[in-house]
C-alpha cells in the first residue's frame, strides 16, 4: 500500500513538504529559474491536493508527486519557456568596443542558492552528483534538449530511476526512455560542458583561491586579479548580453568600462554548488556604504577561476539568497575593525 494511501488529509501537507527541496532541484532543472522552479512545486502540491482522493496507491507518494511536477514542467517548457546566457546568443566581444546590449526578449537562466535545491545527504558521493547537476554550465546546457528528453536524462542520470520507472512516470516505453537518453547524452556531449568544482566543501587550494580573489577584488588589484583568472576564462553580466574571454579583456574591462566597481566590498555566499559573492559597490552619493550592485558566481577549475557570473538585477537575487540590502557604515567599521 502507498503511504499515500494511508495519509490523512490533515497531515499531506507534512507528508509532501518532506519532498519540497529534491523536487524544487528537479524542477530548477527542468526550468532553469529559481522563482519557476519554486512556482512549479507549488503548482504540482496544489494539482496533488486536488486529486489525492483519486489516488489508487499503485506507486509512492514521491513517484506520484514526480509525476505531476513532470507534467508541469512539461507544460510550461511547451509554452516556449527556454532559458539562456550570454555565450548561447552571441560571440565574445573585445573590451576596447565592448557594448552593454540588454536583451528584454531573452529569458535568462537563473541562479539559485544551494538549500533550495540541494537534499542534505551524508553520502559524499551523492551531494557531489547533486552540485554537478545544478553548476550552471549544465543547466545551461540541458537548455539545449527537447522537453521529454530533458526530463529522461535528469531523472535517469541525476536522480539514478530504473528506465521502467521513468517509463511509467512519462506513460511510454522503456525502449522510448533508453532512446531519448541515447540523444540526449549525445546532445550534451556536443555543448563541451566544462567542469568546474563545488564550493562545499572547500579544500585547502580552493579556499586560499576565494581568499586570493576577494582581498584582490576589493583592494581592486586587477593585475593581482589576472593570475587568478584561467587563460580563456569568461565575464559575463545578465541580463546583458555580453561577454568577455581572456585575461586581458576581463582585466581591460574592469580598468575601464568597470571602473565602477573599485571600491566594492564582497559578502561570500554559494549558488548552484559553485562560490559566489554578494557585490556592493560605493554610494553613488559619496556617503559611508555600499549598494547592491551583482550576485558573482565563480566557476573554478584546477585552481583557477574559468567563469566570473555577475548576475545583476540584485533586486531579484539578493533577497533569494539572504543579502542585505546595503552595507552600512557600521559594516564598514566591523570590517575595519
Amino acid at each position: 500500500m502507498s503511504d499515500l494511501a494511508t495519509t490523512t488529509s490533515s497531515d499531506l501537507d507534512a507528508e509532501m513538504d518532506r519532498y519540497r527541496v529534491e523536487l524544487t532541484g528537479y524542477c530548477y532543472r527542468m526550468l532553469g529559474s529559481a522563482f519557476d522552479a519554486e512556482d512549479a512545486v507549488q503548482d504540482t502540491y496544489i494539482r496533488a491536493w486536488r486529486s489525492h482522493e483519486k489516488f489508487e496507491g499503485r506507486s509512492s507518494l514521491r513517484s506520484w508527486l514526480y509525476r505531476i511536477a513532470t507534467n508541469v514542467c512539461l507544460d510550461l517548457l511547451n509554452a516556449g519557456n527556454k532559458r539562456a546566457r550570454p555565450m548561447d546568443l552571441t560571440a565574445p566581444q573585445h573590451q576596447s568596443s565592448a557594448v552593454l546590449n540588454q536583451r528584454p526578449e531573452v529569458t535568462w537562466l537563473e541562479p539559485v542558492p544551494d538549500g533550495r535545491v540541494l537534499p542534505q545527504t551524508a553520502d559524499p558521493a551523492e551531494m557531489a552528483l547533486a552540485k554537478e547537476s545544478v553548476r550552471l554550465a549544465f543547466v545551461a546546457a540541458l537548455q539545449h534538449l527537447p522537453a521529454k528528453q530533458r526530463a529522461v536524462l535528469i531523472l535517469r542520470e541525476v536522480l539514478a530511476w530504473k528506465a521502467d520507472e521513468v517509463a511509467q512516470l512519462l506513460d511510454t516505453t522503456v525502449a522510448s526512455v533508453n532512446s531519448a537518453l541515447q540523444r540526449a547524452r549525445a546532445t550534451l556531449a556536443g555543448q563541451r560542458v566544462r567542469a568546474s568544482e563545488s564550493a562545499d566543501p572547500l579544500d585547502a587550494e580552493q579556499t586560499k583561491l576565494l581568499e586570493q580573489y576577494l582581498a584582490a577584488f576589493e583592494s581592486y588589484d586587477i593585475t593581482r586579479l589576472t593570475t587568478l583568472l584561467h587563460e580563456d576564462a569568461v565575464l559575463s553580466m545578465p541580463p546583458f548580453d555580453l561577454w568577455l574571454q581572456g585575461k586581458a579583456d576581463i582585466a581591460a574591462w574592469h580598468l575601464n568600462q568597470g571602473i565602477g566597481c573599485k571600491g566594492s566590498r564582497l559578502i561570500p555566499t554559494t549558488a548552484n554548488g559553485m562560490p559566489a559573492f554578494g557585490q556592493y559597490r560605493p554610494r553613488e552619493d559619496g556617503r559611508p556604504g555600499h549598494t547592491p550592485w551583482a550576485l558573482q558566481v565563480l566557476e573554478v577549475s584546477d585552481g583557477r577561476i574559468v567563469g566570473l557570473n555577475a548576475f545583476l538585477d540584485t533586486a531579484r537575487w539578493f533577497p533569494l539568497f539572504g543579502l542585505p540590502e546595503q552595507l552600512d557604515e557600521s559594516y564598514e567599521v566591523q570590517q575595519g575593525a
